[in-house]
């Protein structure tokens, strides 16, 4: 992903790497304890219908670990300068442009409904210079130490690349269209998609329709499957307009929606047939499939129009 920068004296990277080991936050509370309305919200959002996040006995998905740390709008008391010194030292030497790359939580025990979380949070690492495609930079990395009772329940680390933008060439053609991820466990989908086809998974276990296309059932855990032919017809379940940042070969601004099928599974595409503004949430739309052609062959793409006289 990036590569050292040459052997120059770094006297920038330096002052950063004494900000190593020094706290990003003490003795942090969470502003609320671990509930289940929030639970409950999660799960719809994630479409998670698990029995262990509901009842009597309920654990809190384990990856809502930072849901409990959040500081809102006020932050938290326990925030110290350091991250912030650290930050305005980049932010002076030109790296003012800033992109989250990673995150790794680890889960030692369930957090339950009821539970008070404390937590301390510390800058572990600042990188040394790197390159990549987007500029010249440091990664840093904190790690958040998240308690109950004095007992770890949770680690979260999160790194960031903050850097210097490069400078943009102009390109003398219009870009090619980014190509889909495809693997062995979505190659058939995009199969479809050439065929003018959209395919959904069926569990052959329960019948769970699923879409993206994943390995096994995420409702019964059944790894045998087939597929149905999606009618196309659907509705505008959310959606987003695209104004910033501009992506070689896009145009904005423009719709992108998240389309619940009538088969009652939902999928991510453009919303067309009618300008950016004047989508909605409920707005009935079909499938079309778009062919593209650059340089690196043909490619299909299903989007969804807007049913003539709905707009």
């Amino acid at each position: 992903m990036s590569e050292e920068v040459d052997d120059e004296v770094d006297e920038l990277g330096a002052r950063l790497k004494a900000y190593e080991g020094r706290a990003a936050a003490v003795a942090g509370v969470g502003k609320d304890p671990v509930n289940a309305p929030m639970i409950r919200h999660w799960c719809e959002a994630m479409g998670d219908t698990s029995e262990a996040y509901r009842g009597p006995g309920a654990i809190a998905p384990p990856t809502m670990l930072q849901v409990w740390t959040m500081g809102g709008l006020s932050g938290h008391e326990g925030r110290t300068d350091a991250y912030d010194e650290l930050l305005g030292l980049l932010d002076e030497s030109g790296c003012t442009s800033v992109v989250a790359t990673d995150c790794e939580q680890d889960y030692p025990r369930p957090l339950r409904p009821g539970d008070e979380v404390t937590f301390d949070a510390v800058i572990e690492s600042v990188s040394d210079r790197k390159t990549t495609k987007l500029g010249t930079g440091y990664f840093v990395t904190t790690r958040m130490d998240v308690r109950v009772d004095g007992e770890l329940a949770g680690t979260h680390r999160f790194r960031i690349l903050k850097y210097a933008p490069a400078r943009r060439k102009p390109q003398a053609k219009r870009p090619r269209r980014p190509r889909p991820v495809v693997n062995r466990d979505n190659a058939g989908f995009w199969e479809g998609v050439a065929e003018h086809r959209l395919l959904i998974q069926r569990c052959t276990g329960c019948g769970t329709l699923r879409h993206p296309w994943l390995p096994g059932c995420n409702a019964c855990g059944c790894l045998d499957w087939d597929t149905v032919e999606a009618s196309g017809e659907g509705t505008v379940y959310s959606y987003v307009v695209m104004h910033h940042p501009p992506f070689p070969a896009f145009e904005p601004p423009y719709a992108v929606g998240l389309i619940e099928l009538a088969e009652g599974v939902r999928m991510v595409s453009n919303v067309v047939g009618v300008p950016y503004d004047k989508v909605r949430i409920g707005l009935p739309v079909r499938v079309e499939f778009r062919g593209y052609e650059d340089e690196e062959g043909a490619l299909v793409l299903p989007v969804f129009r807007v049913v003539e006289g709905e707009g």
